[in-house]
């Protein structure tokens, strides 16, 4: 029950923020509220953190100029000392009293900003959003495989279920991540190569076009040419994929990639629930009587195995959203300016170091996954008991 309280306050925040997250901030109107941000207020810690001199310098120096100007003269004429020393001091004392001055005129953000300026409250609810979103679209994917090709080879029996689980082995043996990286590469690299195709295709149709209407024009100059390419341009267009576009084909082929190799241990259990069920009276009775096979799925089977489908849909949509944090941790899945949690954690992985960390962006991305896997294994681990029929006897 904590696992499942958990999942539904993380889904319901992440979910029900997305109009806000994905909406654009008033006086922007082609940036998202999740990647706008002011440079100068880069990196400033969470509000209810310790700050020392270098966090309360970044402070003041991002709030409005003329607030800052008006507390640092007040400061000054209270210490009794030049106004420039107060303006220029790196003292966490004399900066601590300049920032607690500022009040509502200091930025300030719940869990901090990152190297942009934007709010990475905001970022991981959109991310959030963006993995939970991947995670569940490709374990879906995976019980449909899954479900559908044990319950083929089951049902099958004889040579075609032993030939369609020696299939199923050798993918076992293969390295699942490597696999998964693979599929993503090659997805990627076959959509650049298809826009490649298509740009050099629209510019020769452009050509054709300005060749063949120049043709019949004997006096035309070069305004008027330009004002042909212009029209070729407008109607046969460039060929290449707006952002929006290319982000949602990257996303599909990241779904297919996690969901086309995550169904193996699922069409194993539903093979084996299915040999198990055929052999029963109601299945014999079925095709006995000359029932078509989905008939028999969708009516007897089906029913019976919603109970192992449940369960391990539960326990792949965990295993989905870490490879889909995992991908975009190397950055093959998710790519910025799009937010996930992994993308998150690899950008805030490279703020840490000796000399100075923000730790802040390493740690919120990477808690709110473990605590989403967590969640969620918990949450399949009790679907597992409830639907073990030799618990219930007990």
């Amino acid at each position: 029950m904590i696992g499942l309280g958990t999942i539904a306050i993380i889904f319901t925040l992440c979910f029900t923020s997305i109009p806000w997250t994905f909406g654009r901030p008033a006086g922007e109107t082609m940036v998202s509220r999740y990647e706008s941000g002011q440079p100068r207020q880069s990196l400033i810690p969470p509000t209810w953190a310790p700050k020392d001199a270098t966090d309360l310098r970044r402070i003041v120096d991002a709030s409005p100029p003329e607030v800052v100007e008006q507390i640092v003269a007040e400061v000054a004429r209270d210490m009794g000392v030049p106004t420039s020393q107060v303006a220029s001091s790196r003292d966490a004392m004399v900066l601590r009293a300049v920032a607690e001055r500022l009040g509502d005129a200091a930025p300030a953000f719940v869990l901090g900003s990152d190297q942009l300026g934007r709010s990475l409250t905001t970022r991981l609810l959109a991310g959030g959003a963006i993995s939970l979103s991947v995670g569940v679209a490709a374990a879906l994917i995976s019980v449909m495989i899954g479900t559908l090709y044990g319950a083929l080879a089951g049902y099958a029996g004889g040579r075609v279920d032993a030939l369609m689980m020696r299939v199923v082995d050798i993918l076992y043996g293969l390295p699942y991540i490597l696999l998964v990286v693979l599929i993503a590469v090659a997805a990627d690299g076959a959509i650049d190569r298809w826009q490649r195709h298509t740009i050099e295709q629209r510019a020769a149709e452009r050509s054709a076009w300005v060749a063949g209407q120049l043709a019949g024009l004997s006096d035309a100059g070069s305004e008027q040419r330009v004002q042909l390419e212009n029209q070729a341009m407008a109607r046969f267009g460039t060929g290449e994929l707006s952002g929006p576009q290319r982000t949602r084909i990257d996303v599909v082929a990241l779904l297919v990639a996690i969901g086309g190799v995550s169904w193996l241990t699922m069409a194993r259990v539903i093979r084996g629930q299915v040999l198990s069920l055929r052999a029963q009276p109601f299945v014999e009775s079925a095709r006995a009587i000359g029932a078509p096979i989905h008939w028999i799925f969708i009516r007897h089977l089906l029913p019976n195995l919603l109970g192992p489908i449940i369960v391990y849909a539960t326990l792949t949509v965990p295993q989905a959203i870490l490879q889909e944090s995992f991908l975009s941790f190397l950055g093959i899945g998710i790519k910025p300016p799009l937010p996930s949690w992994g993308n998150l954690a690899a950008d805030g992985l490279s703020e840490l170091n000796r000399h100075r960390s923000h730790w802040w962006l390493l740690f919120f991305p990477c808690f709110m996954l473990g605590v989403t896997l967590l969640a969620l294994n918990f949450v399949g681990e009790g679907l597992r008991e409830a639907f073990d029929p030799r618990r219930q006897r007990r």
